[in-house]
């Protein structure tokens, strides 16, 4: 029999030893990345806290974020300004204290390239509610890095209204129309529009009025109230519900049709009671719901499930489109205040 040296056994001892620091090491430092995925730090872009429309979508968000052990949420409130929204992005993507982020873009392809920065840096992102990238008419994600894109398609909704307003102005010639955007410059309200026309153009439709409302109904409000003044033989507004709120105000009897979007509980309670013609169903507390949880599987397996990648249409599969008037409006659930 070989004998073995002390100095060998004593080199073949270290070398266990060395062997079992590396693999405890290891294992401590897998334990600690999975410890630290399995809480994400998560930063919440709102387009516009104040608006009654973003509320329960963040309240959804929050509720599973909770739910799921990813604790409290960042949110950052851009205000209805997409300058600022870019700039909060940018903030976030540099410094690096998030490691998950829902954005809720109120101009998208602007912000594309710093989500792809994000992505570099090792950020989940998820989209929800508007459309992130150029192309309004799908729910397909714009990056195939996002985590998530939960949306309802844009263009959807302008085509929508514009088929409540055909039908609306069917007995009207020309029908008088005055156009309500919500925040102009948004790539929302330019697919709404574009949409819209699609569907109008061609009929008896007259666009003579513009107005702004900042998804605020005392703005609305007086912006119906300067239409009505400059052209007082208006048939018919459209726009948002918030818009539509303010208009019925500034109407005083006057006999103007309303139309929305939104599918608020007020719109859908006016719908009803037959005072606005229709309205469009939005569902904000299902984006935030599903948008949260694509985000914290993304974070806590290191990728975006199936379902997610592929897009979320949150309209989809809604009885008639999702376009709402008196005779289907029972057949509705509102899920923000309107």
């Amino acid at each position: 029999m070989k004998r073995i040296s002390l100095s060998t056994r004593r080199r073949a001892t270290a070398a266990v030893v060395a062997i079992a620091a590396l693999t405890a090491f290891a294992i401590g430092a897998t334990g600690a990345a999975s410890q630290a995925a399995a809480k994400p730090k998560v930063a919440y872009l709102s387009f516009a806290v104040a608006n009654s429309y973003d509320a329960p979508m963040l309240a959804a968000a929050k509720k599973v974020a909770r739910a799921q052990g990813a604790g409290s949420i960042a949110v950052f409130d851009a205000n209805n300004d997409p300058n600022k929204q870019l700039q909060q992005l940018q903030t976030l993507v540099q410094s690096k204290q998030y490691n998950a982020i829902i954005l809720q873009p109120i101009f998208g392809p602007q912000l594309l390239d710093t989500v792809r920065q994000a992505f570099q840096a090792g950020i989940k992102v998820v989209n929800i509610d508007q459309i992130l990238g150029t192309n309004p008419g799908t729910a397909r994600p714009p990056l195939a890095g996002l985590s998530g894109n939960v949306v309802f398609v844009q263009t959807q909704i302008g085509r929508k209204q514009g088929g409540l307003v055909v039908k609306a102005c069917k007995n009207k010639n020309p029908c008088k129309v005055g156009y309500m955007y919500s925040v102009k410059v948004s790539s929302l309200d330019a697919a709404i529009r574009k949409g819209f026309d699609a569907v109008t153009k061609g009929h008896n439709i007259q666009v003579v009025a513009e107005g702004q409302t900042f998804y605020t109904p005392s703005v609305a409000l007086q912006a119906a109230q300067t239409m009505l003044q400059g052209h007082p033989d208006i048939n018919l507004i459209v726009g948002a519900d918030q818009a539509a709120t303010g208009a019925e105000q500034a109407l005083n009897g006057k006999k103007v049709t309303l139309v929305g979007y939104g599918g608020g509980a007020v719109g859908l309670n006016r719908v009803k009671a037959g005072k606005w013609y229709g309205t469009v169903m939005q569902r904000p507390a299902t984006e935030g719901k599903r948008g949260m949880q694509c985000l914290i599987k993304a974070v806590k397996t290191g990728k975006a499930s199936k379902v997610c990648k592929k897009g979320i249409d949150v309209l989809a599969n809604l009885p008639n489109g999702g376009v709402v008037v008196k005779a289907n409006a029972k057949k509705f659930h509102a899920e923000w205040p309107g």
